[in-house]
């Protein structure tokens, strides 16, 4: 290995040969002593640079961070948290997230009594007597934090112990590199025995911060004294110089990639182990030191510059957030300067102190010595205004203890209707009470939940009843619709087969169908449909039937008259034509009536209803019209058989009496 030195093959044969190689190093040694006072002059730059640390670094870095990464998180899940850290990660690297944590939980705490508080304030309350809620993660989170700092603290002194064994072991390092030059060891072992030192010094660790100076300065003059005593050959120190030459120059690289680390923090925390190394590693060739130096103190201070400039972008980010904080804290003290009058008014304005204090929230910290005046003028203002309110509200009394009265009689209103089964009118007059109850103001926290319960008890025993009646209902309509729709066959058959059909048949299934009842809603329309088609078919058979009985009937008639006389022939003839401009008139104004019917509510009935009427009076009119074209060509009645084949006589055969059909009145439609 190059730090061994001199192996046993190249180790000078004979004591004359050892005096002969020390008198050449120290020759080389002298020459090479001001390099020495510069490398001391290099490494009290490299102290320098590495504590480019801004001047309130301590400071800025105790406010919070721009964005807390638990900001969001609720305090049980920020305990779970911290609990997590202290068990999996080294306690020595916990600082950062701790204080993180430890912001983000009060926050959460602050911002939890702060919402109590409203509610608290916009219920009435008294500012000054209001008590936060016991918060038992309080009591957990202080007791992490306990953990925390014992084990932080046991891993500090452990540390600070630790360094004062490792500046003991340097001391006595240093007294071993006195001794070193006294030895009568070869020049091979005693390179040796040097390089040994110097990785014990290495490995020795960090020493107390007061006392590195001293040390190494120490360290130093006794090395450049064992280089000087010995007189390491020439070629084994430009060896050396050339293996520290590569570390600075390795050293120097690191520095540089840190310039395009996207963390400032990490890279400043990075350059100080940086440093730390650099000074560890041995001088280097004059002719490379300072060039070497400068392109690492470049790269140091770019890095220390940004540091600086996020820290400084930490300050211009709190100073807007004290600028957005100043314009909330105007505002909140505008309202809360103002005269509101009525209930309305106050709320309006409650919800806007509300959404104030809900972006509030959102913005973070402002500086340090800011901070806590900025949040104790906001919350002045915030007390401000809802003792404002209180004081309004207790004005109010009067007003609050009729609308407490009004209230009640709500309740007994809808009490009295809580038993009723009147379905439709009841729901009416419940949803009117309710709109009412709406229309009341405010009453007091102490009868506010009770009557409120009270009201909607009585309307919810209503609701409850009226829910199961119709679902008991339910299944009614449907067993009363498989009965009208088996009727609904039964008339169809009876229409098809054309057997006899007398108004009393018809009657009838009208009044089956009403027995029957409803059916479910949806299917109403279809079978109702289907109802009035079939009865019309019935009564159109049923008219058929009537008029060839009535022409008949009228046929004989005729035939009598004419036995008295042409006199009441022409009578008869003139009262049919009568009635028939009558007829014509009334289905004009019918006609006339179906265009406005058109926009009408229930146009379709109505319509539907003028039609039927139209139809029948138009087949009155042909009625009418034949038994005129029989006044003026009469023609024997047909005599109808005997059981013998003779035709009786014709005053034998009685005469039916059934009313004029122009004058029957039918109706063909049903409602359910």
């Amino acid at each position: 290995m190059e730090s061994q030195g001199l192996t046993s093959a190249q180790a000078p044969e004979t004591q004359q040969e050892q005096f002969e190689a020390a008198a050449v190093e120290q020759e080389e040694a002298t020459a090479a002593a001001p390099a020495t006072a510069n490398e001391a002059v290099e490494t009290t730059q490299e102290t320098t640079l590495s504590a480019e640390v801004p001047e309130n670094e301590a400071e800025t870095e105790s406010a919070a961070p721009a964005a807390n990464p638990y900001a969001d998180k609720t305090q049980p899940e920020l305990i779970d948290l911290l609990a997590k850290m202290l068990e999996e990660r080294p306690v020595q690297n916990l600082r950062g997230d701790v204080e993180a944590v430890k912001i983000a939980f009060y926050k959460a705490g602050r911002a939890e009594i702060e919402t109590q508080r409203a509610e608290f304030i916009a219920g009435g309350g008294d500012p000054e007597a209001f008590k936060p809620a016991e918060n038992d993660n309080e009591a957990r989170f202080k007791e992490l934090l306990v953990r925390y700092r014992e084990k932080r603290d046991a891993f500090t002194n452990h540390a600070e112990q630790e360094k004062e064994r490792a500046y003991a072991a340097k001391l006595r390092i240093i007294e071993e590199l006195k001794e070193l030059v006294n030895g009568n060891e070869t020049l091979g072992q005693t390179f040796n025995t040097f390089r040994e030192l110097q990785q014990r010094w290495k490995d020795a660790g960090i020493v107390p911060q007061d006392k590195i100076k001293d040390l190494w300065e120490t360290y130093h003059h006794h090395v450049e004294n064992f280089y000087n005593y010995i007189k390491i050959n020439k070629e084994l120190r430009d060896l050396d110089l050339r293996k520290n030459y590569e570390a600075k120059t390795a050293l120097a690289e690191e520095a540089e990639a840190l310039m395009l680390d996207p963390s400032a923090t990490d890279a400043f925390h990075k350059l100080q182990k940086l440093h730390e190394e650099w000074r560890e590693v041995g001088p280097v060739a004059p002719e490379f030191k300072d060039a070497l130096w400068e392109r690492f103190k470049a790269a140091s201070t770019q890095i220390n510059k940004r540091h600086q400039e996020y820290f400084e972008g930490i300050k211009a980010e709190q100073k807007q957030n004290l600028a957005l904080k100043t314009e909330l804290c105007e505002k909140v003290e505008e309202l809360a300067g103002s005269a509101f009058t009525s209930h309305k008014e106050w709320n309006a304005a409650s919800e806007q102190i509300i959404e104030i204090q809900k972006v509030w929230k959102t913005i973070g910290f402002a500086p340090k010595k800011d901070n806590t005046k900025i949040y104790e003028r906001f919350r002045t203002a915030c007390d401000k205004f809802f003792e404002a309110k209180r004081t309004f509200y207790q004005g109010m009394k009067a007003e609050i203890a009729d609308n407490l009265q009004a209230k009640l009689d709500l309740c007994v209103q809808a009490e009295a209707l809580q038993d009723s089964e009147d379905w439709k009118a009841t729901t009416d007059a419940l949803i009117a009470l309710q709109k009412k109850w709406k229309e009341i103001g405010a009453t007091s926290r102490k009868h506010s939940e009770q009557v409120w319960k009270r009201f909607r008890a009585a309307s919810d025993k209503f609701f409850a009843r009226k829910a199961e009646h119709f679902g008991n209902q339910d299944s009614q309509y449907a067993e009363n619709l498989a009965r009208k729709q088996e009727m609904l066959e039964e008339m169809r058959r009876r229409l098809h087969e054309k057997v006899d059909i007398t108004f009393d048949t018809i009657k009838d299934y009208q009044r089956r169908w009403a027995e029957i009842g409803f059916v479910p809603i949806r299917k109403k329309e279809a079978v109702q449909s289907e109802y009035r088609k079939i009865v019309d078919g019935l009564f159109e058979q049923l008219r058929g039937e009537e008029r060839e009985r009535h022409i008949r009937n009228f046929r004989d008639k005729v035939s009598k008259i004419q036995e008295s006389g042409s006199r009441r022939l022409n009578q008869e003839r003139d009262r049919l034509y009568n009635k028939i401009r009558q007829i014509e008139g009334d289905i004009q104004i019918w006609e006339n009536n179906i265009g406005f019917f058109a926009k009408s509510k229930n146009a379709e009935a109505l319509m539907r209803e003028v039609q039927n009427k139209i139809a029948r009076a138009k087949e009155q009119i042909a009625t009418m019209m034949e038994k005129i074209r029989m006044i003026d060509h009469p023609e024997p009645a047909p005599a109808p058989e005997t059981e013998a084949g003779t035709a009786p006589k014709a005053e034998s055969a009685p005469a039916t009496e059934v009313p004029d059909q122009e004058n029957a009145a039918t109706n063909t439609t049903e409602k359910e």
